[in-house]
């Protein structure tokens, strides 16, 4: 008889947006002539710039001919998008890095899941609080979260981040082995100073463990002494992984591109402490087995933003998104919420009125005024009594969400 991972049997029922969805088509259902705006869930809804449709229409092109035509590509990417990427996201910020230590992957969400398979089942994990889903939900797949108590996992230390402590985690009074970063934060919206970071480094050195560090949201940095890459600390090379995304930078949530960097200095090692093994061939290994790589199309898409008129077109989007954000954060601060993050990230962190709960806001905002945010304890304990609002609308539907929400709360 076949047995079945129990662990997965551990987790909710629904992913915390699939919920969410449930939610809003019942309210639909209830409610067939209200139009529902959609303030929840990170999606784009901006369409993709020029220089990469020009980019996939040629690579089209290029698979209908028998000279260009591309099978099976490298499972770690192809070596013009890499140099690309090394000579635009690393090299300007005075990072050097080899191409072999770039993974491009089909988005930093399967990514970010999977690194957890490289290291052992029973090391220790730290999360800040609240958090990103994947980071929680893949480690209890595995059994290394332990069990639900309280609405946290016995095995997991988090990191609160809360308004008292302005967002900033403090560090552990003991050790972790694998610790989840997400800066800018989803989903706060706030941002890591670097002498912040710098500890979180430090820690990490001291103590042997590994930093998974997402950094999907960097191009929405604009304040000029933010860090965009952990790889800007010293020492960081030795003790974190990094992960980027197109799919909010460029538009690609539905293209689906991205990559991971393993440093070669970065090492674990084995149960009888006699081998320290690289984890970027451990990685290549993985992905060469359950990996096939992304498609030849999403490359070249990628490529093409950074190109200039790529790096041109793809900032005019992102200025969009971030203007959103501002007119959002003004509205919301003016109605007498108190608002946070939106000013180096696309997502807005409220803290609801009266401490009502997350999700009886959730409900109370879609019934009152037809709009959806994202309740915050979905992201852990330390989100109850906050919602997240995404900046990724359409900037008539963000103006529209701000003047319902104003009538609704008189």
């Amino acid at each position: 008889m076949a047995l079945v991972n129990e662990h997965f049997l551990k987790l909710s029922n629904n992913y915390l947006f699939a919920d969410i969805a449930k939610k809003v088509n019942a309210f639909k259902v209830s409610h067939p002539k209200s139009e529902v705006i959609s303030l929840g869930i990170g999606d784009v809804t901006q369409p993709l710039c020029p220089a990469v449709i020009e980019a996939m229409h040629k690579a089209v092109d290029e698979m209908a001919v028998q000279a260009t035509f591309r099978g099976y590509g490298p499972e770690r990417g192809y070596d013009f998008l890499r140099e690309a990427i090394l000579k635009n996201d690393f090299l300007p910020r005075g990072i050097h890095l080899d191409p072999s230590e770039i993974f491009v992957n089909d988005g930093a969400k399967s990514d970010t899941g999977n690194i957890q398979e490289i290291v052992r089942w029973d090391n220790s994990i730290g999360v800040t609080d609240p958090i990103y889903p994947v980071y929680i939900d893949s480690n209890v797949m595995i059994g290394r979260a332990g069990i639900m108590e309280n609405g946290k996992w016995s095995n997991v230390t988090y990191f609160p981040c809360t308004e008292e402590n302005g967002f900033i985690p403090q560090l552990p009074d003991h050790r972790v082995d694998m610790i989840y970063l997400c800066y800018p934060n989803n989903p706060t919206g706030t941002v890591l100073p670097k002498e912040e970071l710098r500890k979180w480094v430090n820690y990490a050195l001291r103590n042997d463990a590994i930093i998974f560090y997402d950094a999907a949201y960097e191009a929405y940095i604009q304040d000029d002494d933010i860090p965009h890459s952990i790889y800007e600390i010293k020492g960081a090379r030795k003790c974190a992984i990094e992960f980027h995304s197109y799919s909010k930078t460029a538009g690609f949530t539905g293209v689906r591109c991205g990559y991971t960097v393993i440093p070669k200095e970065l090492k674990a090692v084995t149960l009888d402490g006699k081998e320290r093994v690289e984890l970027n061939h451990l990685w290549d290994r993985r992905q060469s087995t359950k990996f096939n790589g992304t498609s030849y199309i999403s490359q070249r898409a990628a490529e093409a933003i950074y190109t200039p008129e790529g790096r041109q077109q793809t900032q005019a989007t992102i200025d969009y998104y971030m203007g959103n954000a501002k007119l959002m954060h003004e509205s919301l601060t003016k109605m007498g919420f108190k608002v946070f993050g939106g000013q180096n990230a696309p997502y807005l962190w409220v803290k609801t009125p009266d401490g009502e709960s997350s999700w009886r806001f959730f409900e109370q905002l879609l019934y009152g005024a037809s709009v959806v945010c994202t309740p915050g304890v979905g992201f852990g304990p330390s989100g109850e009594g906050y919602f997240r609002l995404t900046a990724f609308g359409e900037r008539d539907n963000c103006k529209e969400a701000m003047r319902r929400i104003a009538e609704w709360i008189g």
